[in-house]
């Protein structure tokens, strides 16, 4: 199951949005009773971004602590994954490429299918290792979840960004083979072109997710992977993190075991705490429970993780990660955590209004507000381009 060249990920790296509107703020706007969305869904709060931030400034705020580490010499492309992408065209990782000032002699594409993006980047990049081991693939997952104001998905809203640095003899997490996939043609969750926020079936969507654990399982078995039995925890995409507990009680039951509450909690348990506080980021979701358990867990030195990445429409993979001995010295527990305190609270009003803010679309002069304190912002949209400024340099 392990190749005989261990590939993985080398580095990990978070970031979230300058603002953050506690559950409760949106409980007593719409007269919600709190334990809906504190123990309901299992969110207490989301991220909100600032006028002048979106999907590049996150990813370059992810990113940027990685290249401080380990320098630009051996990275010869980025990988960008959102489904919150700026642009038709042009990779949102074109943006990040400058203003981390990467070696021009890169590669740079992004990746799009829903909230599966970044585990397809992550493979990407694994390949790419194993043609040639010396090199080192930036993936970054940024994205912003918005939907319509007083819709059911409101509550699972958020924002946020991982950087991942992958290559040959990794630091925390070493990717094993083989992979259970899955493809459905499905209309759980969708956003054409001309709508800014999703489209949601929210019964279909979790039947969909559960119909996609269940099916990435038989495929991940049927190429000869590990048994349930040998996995200490496992890291879900998580719309909101009760999904994650209805995934694991599905992929349970499916395999023929009770539903045993605490061996659910400890598979579980250590995976939701950052996206309880910053909410749904989509293609970054999955890779913050991998960040929340090496951040808070005991010694998972040598020990199996199980990784289940859901995209709605919709694709998903199923795959297994050992964690490295010694991965503790290359963790960023505190700045991750400083990255979630920092946020400032908004109330409601505030929040409204942030959320109703679009893009110009008539190609005039429009300076963005200054509202982040983060080191990149957007700056302006001029002639139908996008201005960042950096405030920072490594």
């Amino acid at each position: 199951m392990v190749s005989d060249r261990a590939i993985g990920i080398h580095d990990l790296s978070i970031a979230t949005t300058e603002f953050v509107l506690p559950h409760t703020a949106l409980a007593d706007h719409n007269g919600t009773e709190i334990g809906k969305y504190h123990v309901g869904i299992g969110q207490q709060s989301m991220s909100v971004p600032a006028a002048d931030e979106d999907i590049v400034t996150m990813g370059a705020a992810a990113a940027a602590p990685i290249i401080a580490r380990h320098g630009t010499d051996r990275i010869r492309t980025v990988v960008f994954a959102t489904e919150s992408s700026i642009d038709q065209a042009k990779s949102a990782g074109v943006y990040v490429h400058s203003l981390l000032g990467l070696p021009s002699a890169t590669r740079v594409v992004e990746l799009k299918q829903a909230c599966y993006g970044a585990t397809a980047a992550l493979q990407f990049a694994i390949g790419l290792v194993l043609r040639d081991p010396v090199q080192r693939i930036l993936v970054i997952a940024s994205d912003i979840s918005k939907y319509e104001l007083d819709s059911p998905g409101e509550p699972t809203q958020g924002a946020a960004a991982v950087a991942m640095l992958v290559g040959s003899d990794p630091s925390l997490v070493r990717i094993e083979e083989p992979s259970g996939l899955f493809t459905a043609d499905v209309m759980d969750f969708w956003r054409p072109n001309y709508r800014e926020a999703a489209l949601v079936d929210g019964q279909e969507s979790i039947t969909a997710y559960l119909h996609a654990v269940e099916s990435t399982w038989k495929d991940y078995t049927e190429q000869g992977g590990r048994s349930l039995d040998e996995f200490t925890a496992f890291c879900y995409h998580q719309p909101f993190t009760k999904m994650a507990y209805k995934a694991h009680r599905h992929l349970l039951n499916t395999c023929g075991y009770d539903t045993d509450e605490a061996w659910l909690e400890r598979a579980i348990g250590r995976t939701t705490a950052y996206n309880r506080v910053i909410g749904n980021s989509y293609t970054a979701s999955a890779y913050l429970g991998l960040a929340a358990l090496l951040d808070q867990a005991d010694d998972l030195a040598g020990r199996p993780v199980g990784f289940l990445s859901y995209g709605s429409g919709s694709v998903a993979e199923f795959f297994a990660g050992t964690i490295v001995p010694g991965y503790r010295e290359h963790l960023r527990t505190a700045a991750h955590q400083e990255a979630i305190d920092r946020r400032r609270p908004l109330d409601h009003a505030a929040y409204r209004e942030l959320h109703g803010r679009s893009s110009p679309t008539d190609g005039g002069d429009h300076p963005t507000p200054s509202q982040t304190t983060g080191h990149f912002r957007l700056a302006a949209l001029r002639g139908h381009k996008r201005i960042y400024e950096k405030r920072w340099t490594h």
